[in-house]
């Protein structure tokens, strides 16, 4: 089964579909008790980060392809890789926030509410009219109908989704536009004179990334590409809040700077940065960026030869285009977290599939437009969504329920230990996940542990 999703991965990005050849599987679903393909989703994904990784060294050094193993099992741990975190021996806070999860709302059904940035948290408790205490709030949201309190919640600045089950789902309008995108769209946005690039030692060795990215699913494609020997530097903001277990667990390969771009010299700065930068990835809502200055267009006239990493919720057309939205709220719309339910609750996978797989095709993307500036010059724009990558796991295919009857929630503390590796960082000595990918003659790894947000000055290390 990943076999033929990672030669659906291939030929989305034009490589020729015989090189799923140079990848091998170990392990199947199910992993989690899941009637998703998530190992498969996860491994596949990973297998095609590989194949671009080992072709782009290739075309680098000349040298032949390189034999790439990936374990299902461990694809599958990586998709909630920051649960097996620990600092110090000890697990980090949960960023899961209490106000966070399911509402009771009229006529017996379901709306999610994210809660887990403040500003998200806000808006709830002020569309709800209650402080902070879950029960006041779940009483409030039983006067609610559920299609009123998804659209009252972002209208506030706020992020939710009603539960729909598969055919409500199917019968919404964002639904049919989210069906006829791409699952990976990799355009020219430029033009532009080859760049070819001399040997390296690793596929990605001096490449500079600029990551402007949030949460999991941006974070995840720019640590994968630190993974992979690039130079990522993250920027943020001291005014936009983190979410700090996370940054640990995605912040591995890392620079951290922080740049206000609120203000004309932070815009001048981050200008500065872009034009030494090769790949320059956000995932801020549609437009905010280009409000700055730095949508795709802007960017590839700031730096020829650019290529852009964009990651939206809902992709770039339907009704909810320039909607917030996240891992959970794809869930619970597109009719997944009702199939994960028991009854006629709605509960959520128990791994974040959707953010995880969207960062792996992000990286998956970058590197076949890198490819390209190579071979053909240009600038280039990488485009993935949340709900896009949704679809395209239920398109896998579902696993019958008895197959994971009895599954264990989580893999043994053996399994656990073989999974992981130590770094000492800042925050102190952190367990996590090691990279799921093998290579050959490139090993994937990082250099530099997780640091602080802001840790860093926002500028390029010496190439």
């Amino acid at each position: 089964m990943p076999r033929s999703a990672l030669r659906e991965l291939l030929h989305l990005a034009g490589i020729e579909e015989s090189s799923d050849a140079e990848v091998d599987f170990s392990g199947a679903d199910p992993v989690f008790p899941t009637r998703y393909r998530v190992g498969t989703a996860g491994a596949a994904s990973l297998g095609a980060v590989g194949v671009a990784a080992s072709q782009f060294w290739t075309l680098c050094t000349g040298r032949p392809p390189q034999r790439i193993a990936v374990a299902v099992r461990a694809a599958a741990a990586s998709l909630r890789s920051s649960r097996y975190l620990r600092v110090d021996g000890r697990p980090p806070p949960d960023v899961w926030d209490p106000l966070s999860g399911f509402y009771p709302v009229a006529g017996g059904r379901w709306v999610s509410i994210h809660c887990n940035f403040p500003v998200h948290r806000d808006a709830a408790l002020r569309v709800l009219k209650t402080a902070g205490d879950r029960a006041a709030a779940e009483t409030a949201s039983r006067g609610w109908e559920g299609l009123a309190l998804e659209d009252a919640m972002h209208a506030a600045g706020g992020c939710a989704g009603l539960a729909r089950d598969a055919g409500e789902w199917a019968s919404h309008p964002q639904h049919a536009a989210v069906a006829a995108q791409p699952l990976l769209e990799i355009v020219r946005i430029g033009d532009g004179p080859p760049q070819p690039l001399p040997p390296r030692a690793r596929p990605l060795a001096g490449l500079r990334v600029l990551d402007l990215t949030r949460v999991l699913a941006g974070p995840t494609c720019a640590r994968t590409l630190a993974e992979h020997g690039a130079d990522v530097l993250k920027i943020g903001a001291a005014h936009l809040p983190d979410l700090n277990t996370t940054e640990l667990d995605t912040g591995i390969g890392k620079l951290s700077a922080q740049v206000d771009l609120r203000s004309s010299g932070g815009i001048a700065t981050l200008q500065a940065l872009l034009r030494e930068a090769d790949v320059f990835s956000q995932s801020y809502r549609p437009g905010a960026l280009a409000a700055r200055g730095f949508s795709p267009e802007d960017a590839a006239a700031i730096r020829p030869g650019i290529v852009c990493a964009t990651l939206s919720a809902w992709g770039a057309s339907g009704p909810w285009s320039s909607r917030r939205g996240f891992d959970s709220i794809v869930q619970t719309v597109s009719g997944m977290a009702f199939d994960s339910g028991s009854g006629s609750k709605p509960h959520y996978m128990p791994v974040s599939a959707i953010d995880y797989v969207s960062g792996y095709l992000m990286a998956f993307g970058v590197m076949v437009a890198l490819a390209r500036r190579v071979q053909e010059g240009g600038s280039w724009l990488v485009r993935v969504s949340l709900a896009r990558t949704g679809r395209w796991i239920v398109d896998l295919g579902m696993q019958d329920s008895i197959a994971i009857a009895g599954l264990p929630p989580e893999l043994s503390q053996e399994e656990i230990a073989r999974l992981t590796m130590e770094t000492d960082a800042p925050a102190g000595r952190i367990r996590h996940l090691r990279p799921v990918l093998s290579m050959s003659e490139t090993p994937p790894g990082w250099t530099r542990p997780p640091v602080p947000p802001g840790y860093h000055p926002a500028e390029w290390p010496a190439r």
